[in-house]
């Protein structure tokens, strides 16, 4: 069966909502047996075999702790936890670039030195979520454009360096996706006129919606197969045409 993950042991972090909850579903409906780590539990997962660590990404001696009682062995690892903001240089202040810098970048570094002794033994599957940003300009997302840059450029590096421990690592970037993040953003700023903005933001892909989390999660779930064994050091834009098409 194709894009089997039977007996695979996965970590996904930032599972419980969003794009990050549809990739841990779609790797434990394959077979692996995934570990989310967020700062929250997703009551829905009390009735599945999905298991939660709750510890803070940002903080490397608590998730080192926190991740303790993983198996010895990890196959997949997925760095999906992340946040953004909204503005130019000069609407960023030290601490909004500081906070993303945390999450976006030192957590995905954290993680991945949690996680990769416990690959190192026979090989493993990293999937960083970069963004449409690390190719393009956005307007107002500065500090936002600079972590997922950086995280473009750690998975190349982390690609280069372990290849001859059998660990591929790649990276994934959305466009828009609708998720509930979206859903309060608008409704928190865009009261009345949801449906309005909703659509205008949805215009801004070239094929004229938002992406599902589970289109991203599909992604995901092939690069993380034997079915991808071929593929490393690479990113993987999924924008509805956003890179290429915008303006032509």
């Amino acid at each position: 069966m194709k894009f089997d993950l039977s007996e695979k042991k996965a970590v996904v972090t930032g599972g419980s909502s969003g794009i990050g909850k549809a990739i841990a579903e779609t790797l434990d409906e394959k077979g692996a047996e995934v570990f989310i780590v967020d700062l929250n539990e997703n009551p829905s997962y009390k009735k599945t075999e999905i298991h939660t660590i709750l510890a803070d990404i940002t903080q490397g001696d608590e998730l080192n702790k926190s991740l303790a009682y993983l198996p010895k062995n990890i196959d997949i690892l997925v760095n999906n936890a992340g946040i953004g903001f909204v503005g130019n240089i000069e609407q960023t202040k030290e601490e909004d670039f500081d906070r993303l810098y945390q999450v976006n970048v030192k957590g995905v570094f954290n993680c991945v030195k949690a996680i990769l002794p416990r690959m190192k033994n026979k090989g493993g599957v990293i999937v960083n979520m970069a963004s449409i940003v690390s190719h393009i300009a956005v307007k107002e997302r500065l500090a936002y454009t600079t972590t997922k840059g950086a995280v473009s450029a750690m998975t190349n590096a982390i690609a280069k360096d372990y290849l001859s421990d059998g660990i591929r690592c790649n990276s994934v970037s959305p466009a828009r996706v609708h998720t509930p993040f979206v859903d309060d953003y608008l409704e928190r700023n865009y009261p009345g006129k949801e449906k309005e903005m909703f659509d205008n933001l949805s215009q801004t892909q070239p094929i004229g919606r938002m992406a599902k989390p589970q289109e991203i999660a599909d992604l995901v779930l092939y690069l993380c197969s034997d079915e991808a064994s071929f593929i490393t050091g690479t990113d993987f834009p999924i924008d509805g045409g956003f890179i290429k098409l915008n303006g032509n």
